[in-house]
């Protein structure tokens, strides 16, 4: 697998560990992000197939994000993480243009596969 991603969070501890274990499974982590406005400017600098997108961050929240990177075409892959539960946001996350949402404390390359498919 050769899937590259962009890492958005505004937690360095997470996209460290985020990144160390995506590698480790073969995804090929080319960027990370701090915020939304980042986070998008990023996607249309470095092209991702796959952005994992925080859902809270400091200035715009994740599924605003998600709507503005997957509202074009050619647009990559959003897969959406939070502390939180899914059920938190109820239907956000469909609404939202993400392919599906992750547990940041169930995140791994399997996970992320199932939803790229």
């Amino acid at each position: 697998m050769d899937c590259t991603v962009l890492i958005v969070d505004d937690h360095p501890s997470f996209r460290a560990s985020a990144r160390v274990l995506l590698e480790s499974e073969g995804f090929n982590v080319i960027g990370e992000a701090v915020d939304g406005a980042s986070a998008v400017s990023e996607t249309c600098r470095l092209k991702p197939q796959l952005v994992l997108l925080d859902v809270q961050l400091p200035d715009i929240d994740g599924f605003d994000v998600a709507a503005r990177i997957t509202g074009h075409p050619d647009s990559p892959a959003v897969i959406l993480v939070s502390s939180r539960d899914s059920s938190d946001f109820g239907p956000l996350v469909s609404r939202s243009g993400a392919r599906g949402f992750v547990p940041k404390a169930e995140l791994s390359g399997e996970r992320v596969q199932e939803l790229l498919v």
